[in-house]
């Protein structure tokens, strides 16, 4: 592997996250070349964007803890996780938080287990899954990219517990991209929510790399 690529990479985790425990900052190091070694044997990164699993990846996939903390105990969902994103980073961000993260891919659901096995995470639980097939109420709910606003709320919503314990109250977070006004306005218009509701937050503000200038996370409180 790469180490210049992996030093770069682990100070900018640790430029935007200065919190990080040795322990965190250890596992975030070890991913890159355990991603690189499953990655040839089972594509779940495209392999012309291996090395930027760090930045178009792991730190991506952060942006979710700049909008929300989740706290100890808090159970959280990832539907259609393909190679753990964005569960697997936040699994390591929040070890005292429960991750689920579900696809209905095997080989994936396989890499994300052992991956998540390799770094010594112990609350993150991968399954082969569809969320229609799953038990179970979560305080969020997350995806990355996997299909319009609308559509995943319909999916999603009734498996987000009602009582909220966080600052940011229980809902859906997404990690998307581009122009997103049309997608959003449909979404308030199918569920009749406010515009309080449903909040679109630019990744570029927490990061100052090019990669994120069209990147968005974006919350909906169900």
């Amino acid at each position: 592997m790469n180490e210049l690529i992996q030093n770069e990479m682990s100070f900018l985790i640790k430029k935007y996250f200065p919190e990080l425990t040795e322990r965190q900052i250890k596992q975030f190091e070890q991913l890159q070349p355990i991603y690189a070694d499953w990655n040839d044997k089972i594509n779940v990164v495209s392999r012309k964007d291996i090395d930027n699993l760090y930045l178009h990846h792991l730190l991506h996939s952060l942006a979710v803890a700049k909008v929300v903390k989740f706290l100890p105990g808090a159970d959280i969902l990832d539907v259609g996780t393909g190679g753990g994103f964005p569960a697997l980073p936040l699994a390591v961000m929040f070890p005292e938080s429960h991750f689920t993260a579900i696809d209905s891919i095997g080989k994936k659901i396989k890499v994300v287990s052992a991956v998540s096995e390799a770094v010594g995470l112990t609350n993150l639980k991968a399954l082969q899954t569809r969320e229609d097939q799953l038990s179970g109420a979560f305080d969020f709910v997350l995806c990355r990219a996997v299909t319009d606003l609308a559509t995943f709320i319909t999916w999603v919503a009734h498996k987000v517990k009602p009582r909220s314990r966080h600052a940011l109250p229980n809902g859906i977070v997404c990690l998307k991209g581009g122009d997103l006004k049309s997608e959003i306005e449909l979404a308030r218009k199918k569920f009749s929510l406010s515009r309080t509701q449903i909040t679109e937050y630019n990744i570029r503000d927490f990061f100052d790399e090019e990669y994120f200038e069209t990147k968005k996370v974006v919350y909906v409180q169900i």
